[in-house]
């Protein structure tokens, strides 16, 4: 067998093998798709600017947003959706609480102009509060 008949069996057998690879491709995406319903839209301007207003519209008409994560989220989670962004905050228990601000900022914290950030500021609100009779 000569190498250009080896050349002409192995692109036969290579085309073969993507038509049937693509006729299974195609008849997953046929039975996928779904007809879609004529949807009237009534676009609402909720500002100047077209781009937001489209993005606002799209958002308006769908309905992904109503259930995130698979379920639907109302004003009774909205602790369980705060604690997991800002729980750390809220219980933080460290000795100074402000220490890693700097870091989380994206600022070095060994620059003399973020001591702010840094600061404990416990005591001046005890002193504040203590002032006002709190």
């Amino acid at each position: 067998m000569k190498v250009n008949q080896l050349k002409m069996i192995i692109r036969e057998v290579v085309r073969e093998e993507i038509r049937m690879g693509l006729k299974e491709i195609v008849g997953e995406l046929n039975t996928k798709i779904t007809p879609t319903e004529n949807v009237k839209t009534v676009n609402k301007n909720y500002s100047k600017n077209s781009v937001l207003n489209d993005v606002l519209n799209e958002t308006a008409t769908s309905d992904e947003w109503k259930t995130m994560g698979g379920e639907k989220y109302t004003s009774d989670k909205m602790g369980e959706v705060m604690s997991s962004k800002y729980g750390k905050m809220v219980n933080d228990d460290s000795v100074n609480p402000n220490g890693t601000l700097a870091v989380d900022m994206g600022v070095d914290p060994n620059d003399p102009s973020v001591g702010f950030l840094k600061k404990d500021y416990r005591k001046v609100m005890k002193a504040i509060d203590k002032k006002q009779g709190k």
